[in-house]
């Protein structure tokens, strides 16, 4: 006979060491996880070039693996309430790092993919049952703390990736950007298993949502393939991203549909009747998709038009991770003292300001001038991310938290993923179109452009240089006005997203625990 979780006592919290032990484990085995998103970026040219492919299909190790783990992410409430959750999390470490090892000794582009594919699936898991093990393990006084180190890990894990990539293949080689991943996965599996091992969950053999599944599986696959891979295609001018993204909505909205009549359903869509979760999760994909789209385009520009290299592009963007380290947890500590929609508004306006700030600055800014507003955003972050765990997960009970982090956890990929295909399509776009605008005022009959012409003729530049000089110089302003434009436009989305806030109730209370509905 299945023993159901209503019937199990909740365990006791940990303190001292284990406590402490088991938080380095969870912390690093999140940060390695939410790393090998980014970390890959920057070494898709070195790939590319050591197994003899082009750069596009050099980035298939980058969709590959999110591809997966967009699948996995809304499977993990499933998946723990079948095996549990000190097992599924074990073992989806171990997975991570088992095909962590075959991305590395990958000899081939189709093996590399591969193997990049079943780390996605193997790591899915990982994220949204690390919080869930730190809200289980901690005491209900200290569970804010637990918040702030795992959202401090999952924010801060992309912003080094690209730094930590760069180092590493430009002192290494590619391969090491996998093969260190095999100490820290290893220690966090073992460690986390014996801390855990006599405090798993109870399970329950439900009968798998085949048809749930497929869907799952052929909505998200379409879905996350078709923005990894639109801008290189034209997006619906091609009848491969056309059809990627008829298939994608057709099977999603039968999923819905599906889901919320199943006796058995492999994805909990009934969580969506709590305000705090539905409000929660909007604010937290909408504000991911404005906070990412920067952190995308920001370095983009940086090396495409003002010729930084990945190095320096990765020193400018990290000054975001400052004050959200330092910060992070003491907003966990004193979190019950604030009502957490006036943390969420203030985080919002802070982004709002700097990206509004950065949306000022022209092509001459120094490295001096561009790290100011990065730093200042880092006072953002943790006011963003730990407020919006905590009211997100307000009145649910522990049964129901792996559920809501995995949902979650999907819907603030899916708006990475969204926010990049938008922003960078978008940049291109109104850069073509600011080009065509000042080439306009490019002529004899503008006094300013005309003595511009008549210096280069001194330069003893000839008609044809002159014209790709000038044509270099539109280029990059015209992007740079670009850039401005993706920034303003974030900057007003952060300012539309505080109404939804407000429209959560409190008490919020501890994650768990019975906060109104």
């Amino acid at each position: 006979m299945a023993v159901t979780p209503d019937n199990a006592a909740p365990p006791k919290p940990l303190h001292g060491t284990p406590l402490v032990l088991l938080t380095i484990a969870v912390a690093f085995s999140t940060f390695m996880e939410v790393l090998d998103m980014t970390i890959v970026n920057v070494a898709v040219p070195h790939i590319s070039g050591s197994l003899g492919v082009s750069a596009s299909e050099g980035t298939w190790t980058i969709s590959s693996y999110s591809l997966a783990s967009a699948i996995m992410q809304p499977l993990t409430g499933w998946i723990a309430r079948r095996f549990g959750e000190v097992r599924t999390f074990c073992v989806s470490v171990a997975l991570f790092v088992i095909f962590s090892m075959m991305c590395g000794m990958a000899t081939s582009m189709p093996m590399l993919v591969i193997a990049r594919l079943m780390q996605g699936a193997g790591s899915g898991p990982m994220v949204a049952l690390s919080l869930t093990l730190l809200l289980s393990s901690y005491p209900k006084e200290r569970q804010g703390i637990a918040l702030a180190l795992w959202a401090m890990t999952v924010v801060v894990a992309p912003i080094f990736g690209p730094i930590l990539g760069g180092y590493i293949t430009d002192n290494l080689s590619w391969p090491w950007i996998f093969y260190i991943n095999l100490p820290v996965g290893i220690l966090a599996a073992i460690i986390t298993w014996m801390l855990l091992h006599k405090r798993e969950t109870k399970t329950m053999k439900a009968p798998i949502d085949v048809v749930g599944l497929f869907l799952l599986v052929a909505g998200v696959g379409c879905l996350q393939f078709m923005l990894d891979n639109g801008n290189d295609h034209d997006w619906f001018a091609s009848p491969l991203i056309l059809t990627l993204g008829l298939t994608a909505v057709v099977c999603l909205v039968f999923l819905v549909v599906w889901e919320i009549h199943a006796k058995h359903p492999v994805v909990d869509l009934t969580l969506f009747k709590q305000r705090n979760f539905t409000m929660g999760v909007i604010s937290l994909s909408l504000g991911m998709f404005a906070f990412f789209g920067i952190n995308v385009v920001f370095p983009l520009w940086l090396q495409t038009t003002l010729g930084y290299t990945a190095t320096w592009a990765g020193l400018a963007s990290a000054p975001v991770g400052v004050l959200a380290f330092l910060l992070s947890p003491i907003i966990g500590r004193n979190m019950q003292r604030f009502d957490l929609r006036m943390l969420v508004t203030f985080a919002f306006l802070i982004f709002a300001i700097t990206s509004y700030w950065f949306s000022t600055f022209d092509s001459a800014a120094s490295f001096a001038t561009l790290i100011v507003p990065r730093f200042v955003m880092g006072l953002a972050i943790p006011c963003f991310f730990i407020p919006l765990n905590q009211i997100y997960l307000s009145g649910l009970p522990p049964t129901e938290i792996a559920s809501a982090s995995g949902l979650s956890n999907f819907f603030r990929t899916l708006g990475s993923s969204v926010s990049t295909a938008v922003t960078v399509t978008l940049w291109q776009h109104r850069g073509i179109y600011h080009h065509a605008t000042l080439t306009e005022y490019v002529s004899s009959a503008q006094p300013g452009a005309a003595q511009y012409i008549q210096q280069l003729s001194h330069m003893n530049m000839g008609a044809s240089q002159r014209v790709g000089f000038i044509d270099q110089i539109v280029t990059r302003e015209g992007l740079t006005l670009a850039v401005n434009d993706i920034f303003y436009m974030c900057a007003i989305l952060f300012i539309l997203l505080i109404p939804f806030i407000w429209m959560t109730r409190p008490p919020f209370g501890s994650a768990g625990g019975a906060a109104g509905h």
